[in-house]
């Protein structure tokens, strides 16, 4: 079984061609996935992957993504190793993306970062992101 699924931020922006042989569009972008777990007053760290997404679901990657959005990936890892121009075998991994779910998007021409929001944006929300809503609210 070969299943990776994570979320992460972009990194930069995605790149987007088209295999001259095929005419099938391929996105390539970065992201950096926050760990889990970090020792008492130490910074965050995070890992960054490599991703690959393909086809239709490629061209509509580079449309809505872009630095600094919050992406969820679902794919599978693949092992690639090349012999560079200097003759040196180089080894590398990325994540083919069978699902991209956008967690913020928007057109890449629009202003601002939708992942920055501050603590008043979260007030009144529970640990799973959804607003309380008191009876006063509902109109029946």
């Amino acid at each position: 079984m070969n299943t990776v699924i994570m979320i992460g931020r972009l990194i930069r922006d995605p790149e987007l061609r088209y295999i001259t042989s095929t005419g099938n569009a391929v996105t390539r972008f970065s992201i950096a996935v926050d760990r889990a777990f970090a020792a008492k007053d130490a910074e965050v760290t995070a890992d960054f992957f490599n991703i690959v997404v393909w086809g239709k679901r490629a061209e509509t990657c580079v449309n809505y993504l872009a630095k600094g959005r919050m992406v969820a990936i679902r794919g599978r890892l693949q092992n690639n190793n090349y012999t560079d121009k200097d003759g040196v075998k180089r080894y590398s991994t990325e994540i083919i993306a069978e699902e991209v779910k956008f967690i913020d998007y928007g057109d890449k021409k629009q202003q601002g970062n939708q992942g920055n929001q501050s603590e008043d944006d979260f007030e009144g929300m529970d640990e799973e992101g959804y607003r309380a809503v008191n009876d006063d609210d509902v109109p029946f």
